[in-house]
């Protein structure tokens, strides 16, 4: 038995145009919780991808308890105990969280599947990760917690040696990671190494025991957590030291861009009002289910409205559907970049275009020089990393395909651009960068609307805060006011007066 769970050494994985993995080193020890980091592109997923089977190495070797292992596949990884719950969780909604913990895996009695036995260590095996449930109900009927579990509980049903958590906490609420860190730990104790993969610092420091980090596709530094602060494992993420994380630059406030009057939509937001103003960034602050996406969307929209009215310059609008708002210069980064955001099999040049093809035709066809010299001009300018325009959008890291969608919505050149999560799951660098390109968007005297669940981003970039709770607006918060705070910002999304 060796001295780690898990470990590479010197791996190498190439793909057309580009290195992704230089003389990688990884050491995971048994019972250890192990963070890695690093920028969008540095090497994360391809790290990911080669412990489990999914791509196989170029060069270099990995042992697992001290054997060498050649993964072929990942059926050839799980055998030897590596397990990934990934941030896109794998669970089939529909069928029963028993099913799910056990596809591939069943119990048989004679010819039939023992359902008794595996309902019962299904049961047994979600309680033990404190999700006491009936595992006969479906798992898309439980929130994105108990299923982040069921991904657990698979991994724990295999007797994995170390489980890879791949941004375990970008979806969940705050009661959620909670869980999650505590089933960290007790995973910990029982003597399963974790490799945690976060873009939060706060995590990395409160959960892990050693922290590795990667730049470029290449080994930076691994150190024990008490020899890392914010400021070193940023200088060792982006090889630069970041002065101010939130590079707030403010615009001349112009006029009211979008107002909101008395907006309704049955059993979901209840007489939201709002305005927003070109050159600022109105932030849209409040909980898990406050109503902030759901009254964009209508905006937007993608949603209809019971009642309530929408005007854009002082011109009350009729919008029914995202086409029309688009007409009208509205343009939404939605939360789910992936799922609605982008094509992901198509290319970014592809992708930049999808929502302003008119701008980029010339009679009844599409002008490719033009899309070409706008694609590598917001390629450059975004710094998205790529070996070229054609790469399929689906092959990037998630900060990069987020810079492709926010170029796709620049090249429709709007005037309200609303951003939602904008900086979820990317990295502190690409963060910089996206906050840039609102401080770009709104020196030019656009208007841009950012609902964020990062306190200190909300603090950071907004000229004006509007707090919501249980689909209906609290409080509006100038940065100028004695309320623009984080603790009398929270008071008003936990349902508090902020009346002097």
């Amino acid at each position: 038995m060796g001295e780690y769970v898990v470990e590479l050494r010197n791996v190498t994985k190439r793909f057309p145009g580009v290195v992704a993995l230089h003389n990688m080193q990884l050491a995971v020890k048994p019972g250890e919780i192990h963070g890695l980091i690093g920028e969008n592109g540095a090497g994360k997923s391809t790290l990911i991808k080669v412990l489990t089977g999914v791509h196989m190495a170029d060069e270099g070797e990995i042992y697992v308890h001290g054997e060498r292992k050649v993964f072929k596949n990942p059926n050839e990884s799980a055998a030897a105990g590596v397990a990934c719950v990934y941030q896109e969780l794998n669970i089939e909604k529909l069928l029963s969280v028993t099913d799910n913990i056990f596809i591939n895996k069943w119990t048989k009695k004679g010819f039939l599947l023992d359902y008794d036995s595996m309902h019962k260590k299904a049961g047994d095996v979600m309680k033990s990760l404190g999700q006491d449930i009936d595992p006969r109900k479906a798992a898309g009927s439980f929130g994105m917690g108990v299923q982040q579990m069921i991904e657990i509980a698979k991994a724990v049903l295999i007797d994995a040696k170390m489980i890879i958590m791949d941004e375990p906490t970008s979806s969940l609420g705050e009661k959620e990671v909670k869980q999650l860190m505590t089933t960290c730990r007790e995973l910990k104790a029982r003597g399963v190494g974790i490799l945690f993969v976060s873009h939060k610092l706060e995590e990395l420091f409160e959960l892990c025991d050693r922290v590795t980090v990667i730049r470029d596709g290449e080994f930076i530094e691994t150190r024990d957590i008490k020899d890392w602060d914010n400021d070193s494992l940023i200088t060792a993420m982006v090889g630069r030291t970041l002065e101010n994380q939130f590079p707030k630059e403010f615009g001349k406030k112009g006029e009211c861009m979008l107002k909101i009057e008395n907006l309704s939509i049955g059993g979901v937001l209840k007489n939201v009002s709002l305005e927003a103003y070109g050159g600022q960034i109105l932030g849209m602050s409040g909980l898990v289910g406050a109503g902030r996406t759901e009254t964009v969307r209508a905006v937007f929209g993608a949603d209809p409205i019971d009642g309530g009215k929408i005007y854009i310059k002082g011109k009350e609008v009729k919008i029914k559907s995202p086409k029309q708002a688009i007409a009208a210069g509205v343009a939404l980064l939605t939360e789910d970049r992936k799922g609605q955001g982008l094509v992901l099999q198509e290319s970014i040049r592809t992708n930049l275009v999808l929502a302003s093809l008119k701008r980029h035709a010339s009679g009844l066809f599409l002008d490719e020089k033009r899309i070409q010299e706008t694609g590598e001009g917001h390629i450059k300018t975004l710094r998205i990393k790529t070996p070229s325009i054609d790469e399929i959008v689906g092959q990037l890291s998630g900060g990069n395909q987020q810079k492709v969608v926010i170029g796709k919505w620049l090249n429709s050149e709007a005037d309200i651009y609303i951003f939602d999560e904008p900086t979820r799951g990317i990295d502190v660098g690409a963060k910089v960068e996206v906050y840039n390109v609102m401080n770009s968007l709104v020196k030019a005297g656009k208007c841009v609307i950012m609902i964020s669940s990062e306190m200190p981003e909300i603090l950071g970039m907004s000229d004006r805060v509007v707090v919501m709770r249980g689909g209906r607006v609290m409080a509006t918060v100038d940065r100028d006011s004695k309320h623009f705070n984080q603790e009398d910002i929270m008071k008003a999304a936990w349902g508090g007066s902020l009346d002097d």
